[in-house]
């Protein structure tokens, strides 16, 4: 079932709820007032009954007449009865009788007013007390007039809710039609965006609003299309780098084989060769084996430790840098926590070293043969690594292209590497809740400063 069938039905159910409630209330109200109008008129016919019958000798006859005249008008099949304090008859028709049960005279006799039914009839027997004794009044009569204008009402009632429910239907049809216009063009839009014109966004004031629901979902879609349109550049930048990466060190190994074999060689020439083989090989290798962390970088890995520190984790990147270059580097500490519990946090301590290695090498990389400054630093919650170097530095146009995977700036293309350190060393760090911020200036060297969550 469609959003629209499903808003129209909802909408015509609480409706009809509604509307069936009040006019049976209203229905159920005018019963119980006609109700209490019959009996009441049932008790003024006891009572007159009583009077005309029981004190028809005292009465002036200009005086009975008047009462007759204004208040003997009988109901639809009324029957009168009268019986005495002993509960035998007074007054009977012989044609027409009212079957009074026992238990009801006795009742009345203790001066109770008593309404009881009698096949059709609603009846009321009262207490009539005068100079000539105590009597028992029951009157007895059909309701016709009384159900009739009920089953009237009813009849009215119910075409009116019938009549309500078709135009409540085609109400709401319409209403929920013009509510769901603006999904169904946001959906018209989604619909004509495609892979290949990821740049295109749907407009946020569909709805004539820019702070409805419909221009939330507008915006968030909008979002979704940057990061996807975002992501998809980022692969095509991979695959069209990573490509080139690769053939580089494979064409080279092809060269250097082919050379190899065009021709018989000396013994010498052969080692020279498989040397070459074996150091582009070796650059082969180490290419596939970025190329493995950062697959495994985009997954957060479940192998978690607690517990972690963090001067720990710099003291063993520091160390795993080779030892060629460990002399240049300058480690320091800033401020420190009392407790060293404060410098702990949970992740995974492989990955985490490889951060810190791959920024502490790129440093040394692009500085020698400068010194490369290490600060540790400890803020409320949060450690801060600033390493900082006096190398070429990087433009400030391509400063913001260096964490996708395997660009390179071109002042940096004459230093071996593959552009894999900087974009893998931030998803790592950002898996782990931190972020790495990067400033440099050309021929000043770079600053990375690396801000990660203690627990």
């Amino acid at each position: 079932m469609t959003i629209r069938n499903r808003l129209t039905w909802l909408f015509v159910g609480v409706v009809a709820l509604i509307l069936l409630t009040v006019l049976s209330t209203s229905f159920l109200l005018q019963y119980r007032y006609g109700q209490r109008e019959f009996r009441q008129r049932l008790r003024d016919r006891a009572e007159v009954a009583g009077f005309i019958f029981l004190e028809r000798d005292e009465l002036r006859t200009d005086t009975f007449r008047e009462f007759q005249k204004r208040y003997q008008r009988t109901l639809t099949e009324e029957i009168i009865q009268i019986y005495d304090s002993q509960g035998r008859p007074r007054f009977l028709r012989k044609d027409r009788r009212l079957e009074v049960p026992p238990g009801v005279l006795v009742r009345i006799l203790k001066g109770e007013e008593v309404y009881f039914e009698d096949g059709l009839r609603l009846a009321v027997g009262i207490l009539n007390r005068d100079n000539q004794g105590t009597f028992v009044v029951v009157a007895g009569a059909e309701n016709v007039s009384g159900q009739a204008r009920v089953r009237y009402l009813a009849t009215i009632l119910t075409a009116l809710f019938v009549g309500s429910l078709l135009v409540i239907y085609g109400v709401g049809r319409l209403f929920a039609g013009r509510a769901l216009a603006p999904i169904a063009a946001l959906s018209d839009e989604m619909e004509r965006i495609s892979a290949n014109d990821l740049h295109r966004r749907v407009d946020p004031g569909l709805s004539g609003s820019q702070q409805d629901e419909i221009a939330r979902l507008a915006r968030t879609f909008n979002r979704l299309l940057d990061r996807l349109e975002s992501s998809f550049a980022a692969q095509r930048a991979f695959v069209s780098n990573a490509s080139h990466e690769l053939r580089t060190p494979l064409a080279a190994c092809i060269g250097e084989v082919q050379l190899a074999l065009a021709r018989e060689r000396e013994p010498a020439a052969y080692r020279a060769a498989f040397r070459e083989l074996l150091a582009d090989l070796s650059q082969f290798s180490t290419l596939i084996t970025h190329l493995l962390e950062l697959a495994q970088a985009e997954v957060r890995l479940p192998e978690q430790e607690e517990g972690l520190r963090v001067d720990e984790l710099l003291s063993e990147a520091c160390a795993g840098v080779p030892p060629e270059l460990q002399a240049r580097l300058k480690l320091q500490t800033g401020p420190l926590p009392h407790e060293p519990e404060q410098l702990e946090l949970s992740g995974n301590r492989a990955l985490l070293r490889r951060a810190l290695g791959n920024l502490l090498e790129n440093a040394l990389k692009y500085s020698a043969p400068h010194p490369v400054a290490v600060d540790l630093a400890y803020e409320p919650g949060q450690v801060r690594i600033r390493i900082c170097d006096q190398g070429t530095g990087i433009p400030e146009e391509e400063l913001a292209r260096v964490f996708q995977p395997f660009y390179r700036a071109d002042n940096a293309r004459g230093v071996t590497g593959h552009g894999v350190g900087l974009p893998l060393a931030r998803k790592i760090i950002e898996q782990h809740g931190g972020e790495l911020h990067l400033a440099s200036a050309l021929g000043r060297g770079t600053e990375a400063v690396v801000v990660l969550p203690t627990a």
